[in-house]
């Protein structure tokens, strides 16, 4: 099952181009439920402490989860969690990707722990795009995002290689306190991006105009 969590912050919906579609759980985390409406969607569960949630008034046939303020985990965290746990093989993560830095590196930290448990994920804003990338090759359609990046998130990486870009690399090392794979442009349809060792965020980007 596909899951879409729709978080708080500011967001491009011009260019958040995935929909909930069928039996789709949709999740909205506190304010996320401002930015689900904003895209008109219509969320499965409304979960969080509800302390930042612009909207006065609420559908009655939407499941609610309230949660203390004071916790140990953020809303976004227990939006992810209540997902897995209602059977999601696969999130989206909508929202997030502003604001504060602190709950940015924490969503951002989510997303190395669905790779760990096989859920496939990513993170956008409209203005971001995000997913984590570890020992292994993928395919990055070209999209509206109009520049891409891979940021070394281990210690080193070894046999980094990408294809079908403006910037190509074969078999580089990079470092995660020397970053040089940023700001680059898919040429063709796609570009084929290869790490033989070690992890990396690939953020795909536009010119953030708000």
């Amino acid at each position: 099952m596909k899951a879409f969590i729709y978080t708080g912050g500011i967001i491009n919906t011009q260019n958040i181009t995935e929909h909930p579609k069928g039996d789709d759980l949709v999740i909205a985390a506190d304010s996320g439920y401002d930015n689900a409406k904003a895209l008109g969607e219509k969320p499965n569960i409304l979960l969080g402490d509800m302390d930042s949630i612009k909207s006065k008034s609420l559908p009655e046939d939407i499941e609610t989860l309230k949660v203390p303020a004071e916790k140990d985990f953020t809303d976004t965290q227990l939006a992810v969690d209540t997902a897995i746990k209602r059977g999601a093989r696969e999130i989206v993560i909508i929202g997030g990707l502003d604001g504060r830095l602190d709950h940015t590196l924490s969503n951002l930290a989510i997303l190395e722990d669905l790779y760990k448990r096989g859920i496939f994920a990513h993170i956008t804003n409209g203005y971001n795009r995000v997913r984590f990338l570890n020992s292994t090759s993928t395919l990055l359609p070209k999209s509206g995002f109009g520049y891409f990046g891979l940021l070394c998130f281990s210690e080193k990486a070894k046999g980094v290689s990408i294809e079908g870009a403006k910037y190509p690399l074969k078999n580089a090392k990079i470092e995660r306190t020397f970053q040089f794979a940023v700001s680059n442009e898919i040429v063709g349809n796609c570009a084929l991006i290869s790490v033989r060792k070690g992890a990396f965020y690939i953020v795909e980007s536009s010119e953030q105009i708000k």
